[in-house]
This record gives C-alpha cells, structure tokens and sequence, in this order.
C-alpha cells in the first residue's frame, strides 16, 4: 500500500544569533541621533521655545542623510549634527548657506548638542541649490 501523503523537506530556521535570525532582530541598539520622528513632544516643545542660534552650513549629504554646521558664536572647530528630517526648507542645504537653528541634546549621555528646526536664511551665492522635490544629480 502506497502513502500518497509524501513528507515535505522541512526549512530549517537559522541558529539563534546569526544574523539572518528574526528573533535577534528585536535586540539591536537604538540610534542614539534624536530624529524627528523619534523625538518626543516635550523635547520638541523645550527646542521651539530655546533660543535660536546663527551658523554656516559646513557639509550636508543628502544620500546619508545628514550634515553639520558650523555655530556663528564660539569654537569654529566645533560643528553641530543635523540630520535630514531637521532641516525646514524646500532646498537642500549647501557648504556656505546661513542657517537658523535650535539645539538640543543628544542622548544618552546629553553631552554633545545636534542642530533642529533648521532654517536656510542665507543661501550661498555661486552654488546651484536644489529643492527637495527634484531628482538628485549624479
């Protein structure tokens, strides 16, 4: 009598602690850079109403995401992260455009500060600038 029921191979599952396992997927660190989207409300609300600060843009990189300015007051060595959901302009920043910005602290040590609520009020002369909505250029 034959068995028309035939066993199917089983898939194996990847060993707990590979990379591939799903259930490792659940432990892996938070990124200690404050986005937007991750900040909570009373965070936002203490940077709105904090006073606003001056800089220049020293290097912004739209395919990674973020950048860093240069503070107009103080140490010109020092430079603030930025991270691409901070910036509030339709154009994407350049080496050279004044901005506007608030800061807060970067947990969770809050030693070091990141740049929020970025505005462009300067754009940089002699550079093409280019908005959001347009394609990157390669």
């Amino acid at each position: 009598m034959s068995d028309s029921h035939e066993e199917k191979p089983s898939q194996q599952q990847p060993p707990v602690g590979s990379p591939c396992s799903a259930t490792d997927r659940q432990f892996s660190l938070p990124s200690p850079i404050v986005t937007r989207r991750s900040r909570t409300l009373s965070q936002s609300e203490q940077a709105r109403r904090g006073p606003t600060f001056r800089g220049v843009v020293r290097e912004f990189c739209r395919n990674k995401g973020h950048g860093f300015i240069v503070p107009s007051e103080g140490d010109s060595k020092t430079a603030l992260f930025v991270h691409i959901s901070d910036i509030e302009e339709e154009f994407v920043p350049m080496p050279g455009d004044e901005v506007e910005y608030k800061m807060i602290l970067v947990p969770p040590k809050n030693e070091k500060y990141q740049a929020v609520h970025v505005r462009i009020v300067h754009l940089a002369p002699n550079v093409k600038h280019h908005k959001w909505s347009e394609p990157e250029e390669r």
